[in-house]
């Protein structure tokens, strides 16, 4: 996948041990980092959307689609919510980290 503006906020060095402890096969551990990718994603765009005026979404989404890295988003963003957005989607990212834990090691399966 390529460069996102929010990805220095995301360490997954826990994710990445249980992922090479549940598998050795190489392409198992790439179809699952694309899934944990794109839950990312959509998580994270949800969470920026939640919080963030109606009125300045396209105009985000917009410039998030011409330059999915640029850093100028996280300056817009602060500016429109009046806050800290990297703190704001460090905790959406250690919520998700959480979550994939719980869904690797088993604890997520139904009736446990």
């Amino acid at each position: 996948m390529s460069r996102i503006f929010y990805d220095h906020l995301i360490i997954f060095e826990e994710v990445d041990r249980e992922i090479k402890n549940v598998t050795d096969l190489a392409e198992e551990r790439e179809e699952l980092w694309q899934l944990i990718d794109e839950i990312i994603h959509h998580r994270v765009l949800a969470s920026i959307l939640d919080i963030l005026p109606r009125e300045h979404h396209e105009e985000f989404l917009l410039s998030f689609h011409e330059s999915p890295y640029s850093d100028t988003h996280i300056v817009y963003l602060n500016k429109m919510i009046k806050g800290d957005i990297e703190e704001l989607l460090r905790n959406e990212i250690k919520s998700i980290e959480a979550e994939i834990l719980h869904e690797i090691r088993g604890k997520g399966k139904r009736g446990q």
